[in-house]
């Protein structure tokens, strides 16, 4: 059996004698070809700005940060790659905040569940510990056989859950049985 070089770094991080991964990436083809942990985080597209407008209503896009122009094409082609290499998702799911859910809608990846646990806790909008609590119970329940699953959120969430900080549209698989994660280059 042939390993080509960054196999034997994917091969190398796994096994380290820390347990802990402190820093891996992995292209999205290769991600393709052996997904990494049952969950791929995606940080919502390009949405100018930071935070959430004063008058923030979870409902209401219009009081929101939401993606524009660019950060909607980002998604598309972002989604077309993700096509294009062969993934598949068993499921996907998003922040309640609009930039998540447009995000996920746009990337055609299947059908959009909202779920709660992903949403932001930047402003403290939302608790953030009971915020976590909430998605680590959620993924506690998840078949650890089953195809990966795709959950649109933002960049608090991944770092709190992954210890890695991604940019708009950034991706981080993540293996819920060992907490180790790496980052996915598109």
């Amino acid at each position: 059996m042939k390993l080509t070089f960054s196999a034997l770094i994917f091969i190398a991080f796994i096994f380290c004698a820390s347990g802990q991964v402190l820093a891996a990436t992995m292209t999205i083809g290769e991600y393709a070809k052996a997904p990494f942990g049952q969950v791929l985080f995606m940080r919502h597209a390009l949405a100018p700005g930071t935070g959430d407008p004063g008058n923030f209503e979870m409902s209401v896009c219009a009081t929101q940060r939401n993606l524009d122009d660019v950060g909607r094409q980002q998604a598309r082609d972002l989604g077309a790659t993700m096509a294009s290499a062969g993934i598949s998702f068993g499921a996907v799911y998003s922040s309640q905040w609009c930039r998540c859910l447009e995000t996920a809608h746009l990337l055609d990846q299947g059908v959009v569940t909202p779920l709660p646990g992903l949403n932001s806790f930047y402003q403290a909008i939302v608790p953030r510990a009971a915020t976590l609590q909430s998605l680590r119970q959620f993924l506690a329940g998840l078949d650890n056989a089953a195809v990966p699953v795709l959950m649109v959120t933002h960049f608090v969430t991944i770092s709190a859950m992954t210890g890695m900080s991604v940019s708009s549209g950034g991706a981080v698989a993540y293996d819920i049985e060992t907490g180790q994660a790496v980052e996915i280059i598109f």
